[in-house]
């Protein structure tokens, strides 16, 4: 069986892909892919099978699903086999009921360490070990590649889980800034809060941020700015004004002397 030591040997960061010693492995089926995707994601928790039907087949339901679906559980049992992992593809994907349940030890799926690097970095930055935190924060970000299952058809479970990451990932980023400005690296983090805010014209967090850096830069000016587009926007698209927060440093930045 796999140890729990290690790097991660499985990625749902991006493409959906077990690395192997020589190059990365990858399901020719789509839907045992699909299925691959699905159990990297609930790893070391029972999925029903109702679930896998659900999720292979949101629309139209063929009348052998839960054939099907079963035969595919032992495609993707065959291409764990295949990939190199220790151990057989019965030992790594059990039958429990009322389905199956991936047993691989959740620290080397590159998600599962994303979290535990993000949560190590909210600690650090709780006892304002700043650098620390960003640090944590940056090793965290630097696991993903592109959108997560990026190369998967996905079903409503797996769209699910899909918005679920990016709104952790959007978080982290927000958090491993947020370090960096209280380490001291206002001028470091404009160019890229500026793309951020140009990106997410709506996103008053973004927003406060390039205030703060910008203010604390000496570039009261531009940062008076910063506020004024996001008010037009909000104002514009939907009819509210900023919130108390911006309105705050906004006034802070009026008022400084």
């Amino acid at each position: 069986m796999l140890d729990d030591d290690g790097p991660p040997v499985f990625r749902v960061l991006g493409s959906v892909e077990i690395l192997g010693q020589e190059r990365p492995f990858i399901p020719r089926a789509r839907k045992v892919h699909q299925l691959l995707a699905l159990f990297l994601l609930r790893a070391g928790r029972v999925v029903h099978t109702d679930m896998l039907i659900n999720e292979l087949w949101p629309e139209r339901l063929p009348r052998s699903a839960r054939s099907t679906a079963q035969t595919y559980v032992y495609q993707l049992r065959r291409a764990l086999e295949t990939s190199g992992l220790p151990g057989s593809g019965d030992e790594l994907l059990v039958t429990k009921a009322p389905g199956y349940i991936l047993r691989i030890p959740e620290q080397r799926i590159d998600v599962y360490r994303f979290r535990a690097l993000a949560a190590r970095g909210r600690s650090a930055m709780d006892d304002r070990r700043h650098e620390d935190a960003a640090r944590l924060f940056r090793e965290a970000l630097d696991l993903w590649s592109e959108q997560p299952v990026a190369d998967v058809n996905c079903g409503p479970l797996l769209t699910a889980h899909v918005l679920d990451l990016n709104e952790q990932r959007r978080n982290v980023r927000q958090l491993r800034i947020q370090a960096e400005i209280e380490a001291g690296m206002h001028h470091e983090v404009i160019g890229e809060l500026r793309s951020l805010a140009a990106d997410n014209p709506l996103d008053e967090g973004l927003h406060g941020q390039l205030m703060r850096v910008l203010g604390r830069s000496g570039r009261r000016g531009d940062a008076l700015d910063a506020y004024q587009n996001i008010r037009s926007a909000l104002v514009e698209q939907l009819g509210l004004e900023p919130n108390a927060e911006l309105r705050r440093l906004h006034q802070e930045l009026l008022t400084a002397d």
